[in-house]
């Protein structure tokens, strides 16, 4: 079944409609999202599962597994990361182009989760800003595609210019990217 979205907020008369561009092109946006999967344990196998016919990631835009950092938009964090790939991931998501949002998917990749250890990454937050942290461990399916909305969500409704705000500018130099 093919999902009509719906249309922006705008003046509409026979034969026209007018909207911002900011609008239109989050609309395009949050329904052409090239995922970069980062699975390194078992969510990355729970990740495996949203991508088959029982959940249909591709009906939210999203058939493309991207598995360049330059050609993707979401960067799909899922299962433990050492503290020696953390400089892996933050170069992963530094060669990404902007828009560029980040999902962490399970205990693990949010917060170290069981592993509370000298070698693991309490969290991909420490390396790289997160947009949406999935819980579980690992989660669900359905609470993939529920991050995935809510990214989508953002998409949408980011504006144009949020990038080059004096805000995202700050969190930037907090994490030391340029």
């Amino acid at each position: 079944m093919v999902k009509i979205s719906q249309a922006p907020p705008g003046i509409e008369g026979p034969g026209f409609f007018a909207t911002s561009l900011d609008k239109v092109i989050g609309l395009a946006r949050a329904n052409s999202l090239w995922p970069l999967p980062f699975a390194t344990s078992c969510c990355g196998i729970e990740f495996m599962a949203t991508m088959g016919s029982n959940y249909d990631l591709a009906r939210f835009g999203m058939e493309r597994m991207s598995f360049s950092p330059r050609q993707a938009d979401i960067l799909l964090v899922a299962g433990t990361i050492s503290k020696k790939l953390g400089p892996v991931l933050r170069q992963v998501y530094e060669q990404m182009a902007e828009p560029k949002w980040v999902m962490s998917i399970g205990a693990c990749a949010s917060s170290g989760g069981i592993f509370d250890t000298y070698s693991v990454l309490q969290g991909i937050d420490k390396v790289i800003p997160v947009d949406v942290y999935v819980p579980g461990c690992p989660p669900r399916p359905e609470q993939i595609l529920d991050g995935v909305l809510k990214i989508q969500e953002l998409a949408k409704n980011e504006s144009l210019r949020h990038r080059n705000s004096s805000e995202y500018q700050a969190l930037m130099d907090q994490y030391k990217i340029g």
